[in-house]
């Protein structure tokens, strides 16, 4: 639902990739609990949910106080997240759960995700038809060079930019402000005349917003704002055919 509309379309957008374009990353409890179980085997008397319950737990904590280095190197994040899941059970007074065992949990995540990951429906032929419509569009994610870079070319987006801008490759990213000043002087156009797009209310709202962008929330799965969320997008949308006006939807 969106908080308020615009009935034209902007001289540019600058749009994420990851759980805006693809879906990735979102949802993790859900990929921990298929991940968990299958090392079910593997955990003695603890369930697989019991793990990825803890896993989870482990993430956001982690995550909350992460420096934006971890962006860079996820693999290894993911191992410190399930380390510190292990932790956390052991403390609890469960049987203590192998650092080997941690580290293979944590790279079957990683490729689990690679292999769940898809581009939302609609995604491609919205970003065409924008793109047709004459709207001038960057691709702005974080993350490493060579992720993101291989999903980039994985699901077909190098053409439908203008300008792709990938943390890891120029050594800055988003919410750092020269990251959205960046792509838009790449498009040659000011912060009034471009939206941006985005599931993550930090990066993809809050900063863009002071800015003077007009800031767009991706909720994918409908799920709300967090209650007490003191971040207010422009507009709420769960796809990207949304962007699109109502005679060309």
């Amino acid at each position: 639902m969106a908080l308020k509309t615009m009935t034209q379309l902007p001289r540019a957008m600058l749009i994420d990739m990851d759980d805006t374009i693809l879906s990735a990353y979102g949802r993790p409890e859900i990929a921990w609990n298929n991940v968990t179980a299958e090392f079910a085997d593997e955990l003695g008397s603890l369930s697989s949910q019991q793990v990825a319950a803890a896993i989870v737990d482990s993430g956001r904590k982690f995550w909350a106080k992460a420096e934006a280095e971890w962006r860079l190197k996820l693999a290894e994040a993911r191992h410190e997240v399930v380390r510190g899941g292990f932790a956390a059970l052991a403390t609890a007074g469960h049987s203590a759960l192998s650092m080997d065992l941690a580290i293979r949990l944590a790279d079957r995540f990683t490729a689990y995700r690679e292999e769940e990951m898809f581009v939302f429906p609609g995604a491609h032929d919205a970003i065409d038809a924008l793109k047709a419509r004459g709207v001038k569009l960057a691709l702005v994610t974080n993350g490493a060079a060579d992720a993101q870079r291989a999903k980039v070319e994985r699901f077909e987006l190098t053409h439908r930019f203008d300008h792709i801008q990938i943390e890891g490759e120029h050594g800055f990213g988003k919410p750092e402000e020269r990251a959205y000043h960046h792509a838009m002087q790449a498009l040659g156009v000011t912060a009034p005349e471009t939206w941006m797009i985005g599931d993550n209310l930090e990066w993809e709202i809050e900063v863009p917003q002071r800015l003077g962008i007009y800031a767009i929330w991706m909720d994918a799965h409908g799920e709300g704002l967090p209650e007490g969320s003191t971040i207010k997008p422009d507009r709420i949308i769960r796809s990207l055919t949304e962007l699109l006006p109502d005679e060309a939807a």
